[in-house]
């Protein structure tokens, strides 16, 4: 829901801050008031385009700022996660429009720039406003299907089709990529083969390149490797190393026998004891050592066979690579490459076949999974248009007939959604022959079936937020009390606000905003000013509506019975 707008050097408003609470909230006020102004900050905050028209006279800039609050399932969160725009699903969602003087539009989301797109694609996840002025996500053909499938409750055999499909054009790629390297295998049949045993004999190994490349540095160093090693172990004969560490060894061993010292704990005896235990460890690496020592030498001995083979398989290996253009590491896999082409020509039939039958039966799947879909929306279109049918008749609309049309649509152009197209159509007058939408003229008329419909499809849409604007222009008494029963009936599941100038509508609504317009200022502008009315205010406000600019204690009784009607 919308939980408040602030507006801000906006054509006749200068500064607004509105505070909005859930439920269905009437905005009223007389003719030119400025009601249509707060409609248009509404939409240019949800992406509509920008004109430096709106910016008021005088002013730097005009800015528009709405702080919603959505459910942390709602797809926006998703679209926001997806354009990498810092967002929790957990706190508010700020979006705000700046239109300068001079300069082009801003817009941000939660004080992140972004371009006016993305605004308008959150609008309309977020807000639908329907009116004469605002034409609705209604008109959009493109939107019908999805409204369709909401309505239906076909989310999981959307699902099974979208699956299917996309199995199906995996087994058609693989069908088209075997044929093709079949036709390639064919043409280069004797290259094939030629390559293959040419692998084969040459018998590349994962890895091989590197470890010839690492074993031919350390055989070129051997020599100064075995000098080194050598040098440490004469180090061990020269000095007598190890025969001085036994000698010390056993020394220490004799003091532990003189008398007194192995049984007693003083410091001489701790410190008696500490030394034979180093020296012995000392012995024992030193052991150690020098057999490091040797194995060492032995390991470094230079082997000019073993640097001369290992010049030669490296040379062997990067001479293939610079051959078939590929990496020295590649060879393994070019080998196996090689190996399944080869096959492929030799007995190309087998796999054609299974590549075939496989494509074949995904196919059938996808076919059947969108004829299920087909079928289930055909049914539910039937039950749609007589509920919207149900739904207009209270709304002055009795004589408008609706139908979902559905047109088939090519294989490539439908997949993952189905079989067809769907569109909504209208018959405004019988016999006149139905045709799109925007036929509805009157910009009254449309916001009423725009009713009807969202009133039909009232459990399944997920729109939070619904505007409507003067979906009671031409109407009165029976019909307007009609419109206000439904949206207040659409105001149980979502936040909605309604433009109105019928008593009827606004008694219907748990919220009513006064708009006025103040006397002009000092700069010649007057100023658009917005109230939200208490009760009392309410049933004056409702008891002018209802006998103009004096009101009549006849006015303020129907007032009352009007209020508590709802």
């Amino acid at each position: 829901m919308i939980i408040a707008l602030s507006i801000r050097s906006f054509l006749l408003i200068e500064r607004l801050d509105i505070e909005a609470a859930s439920g269905f909230t009437a905005l009223t006020g007389e003719t030119g008031a400025g009601k249509s102004i707060i409609l248009d900050a509404l939409g240019l905050v949800l992406g509509a385009p920008a004109n430096r028209k709106f910016v008021r006279k005088g002013a730097d800039q005009a800015s528009v700022l709405a702080e919603l609050s959505l459910p942390p399932d709602h797809e926006a969160w998703a679209l926001l996660d997806e354009r990498g725009i810092e967002a929790s699903p957990f706190e508010t969602l700020t979006l705000k429009r700046v239109i300068p003087a001079n300069g082009p539009a801003r817009a941000f989301v939660n004080d992140q720039p972004v371009n006016a797109g993305l605004l308008d694609s959150l609008g309309e996840m977020i807000v639908e406003i329907h009116g004469q002025h605002s034409p609705s996500g209604l008109m959009k053909v493109s939107r019908h299907r999805d409204l369709l499938d909401t309505y239906a409750g076909n989310e999981a055999l959307q699902q099974a089709c979208r699956e299917s499909w996309k199995t199906y054009q995996a087994a058609r790629s693989a069908r088209e990529q075997i044929e093709t390297d079949l036709k390639e295998a064919e043409a280069r049949h004797a290259w094939l083969v030629e390559t293959k045993e040419a692998l084969v004999a040459l018998d590349p190994q994962p890895g091989e390149v590197e470890a010839l490349v690492s074993e031919r540095s350390i055989l070129m160093q051997s020599e100064k490797i075995a000098a080194a090693a050598g040098e440490a172990a004469e180090a061990f004969d020269d000095g007598g190393i190890e025969s001085g560490l036994a000698r010390a060894s056993r020394a220490s061993e004799r003091i532990l026998t003189v008398d007194g010292v192995a049984d007693s704990d003083g410091a001489l005896a701790k410190a008696a004891r500490s030394a034979a235990e180093a020296l012995e460890r000392a012995l024992i690496e030193a052991g150690e050592a020098r057999a490091a020592l040797d194995a060492l030498s032995a390991e470094a001995e230079h082997d000019p066979d073993r640097l001369e083979k290992a010049d030669q398989r490296l040379h062997a290996l990067k001479s293939a690579a610079r051959k078939y253009d590929v990496e020295p590491d590649g060879l393994p896999a070019l080998l196996e490459e090689t190996a399944e082409k080869l096959a492929l020509s030799e007995a190309p039939q087998g796999a054609i076949d299974k590549a075939r039958s496989e494509e074949k039966a995904a196919a059938a799947c996808w076919r059947t999974e969108a004829d299920r879909l087909t079928e289930a929306r055909q049914t539910a279109a039937k039950r749609l248009e007589s509920a919207i049918e149900e739904e207009l008749k209270p709304l002055k609309l009795e004589r408008t007939r609706v139908q979902v049309r559905f047109d088939p649509v090519a294989e490539e152009a439908s997949g993952a959604n189905g079989h067809e197209k769907v569109e909504f159509e209208v018959e405004t007058n019988p016999g006149a022959g139905f045709g799109p939408l925007r036929q509805i003229a009157s910009g009254g008329e449309l916001a009423r079936f725009s009713l009807a419909l969202q009133c039909a499809l009232a459990e399944t849409t997920n729109v939070p937020v619904m505007v409507f604007d003067e979906a009671d222009q031409g109407v009165g008494g029976a019909v307007a009390a009609a419109i206000g029963e439904r949206l207040s009936r659409l105001a149980g599941s979502r936040q909605v606000f309604a433009i109105t100038h019928s008593p009827q509508v606004a008694a219907a609504a748990s919220d009513q905003w006064l708009v006025s317009k103040s006397g002009a200022a000092s700069n010649g502008l007057g100023e658009t000013l917005l109230k939200g009315l208490d009760q009392r205010e309410r049933h004056e406000e409702i008891a002018r509506m209802l006998s103009g600019a004096t009101v009549t204690e006849e006015a303020r009784a129907a007032a009352t019975r009007l209020l508590e009607d709802v």
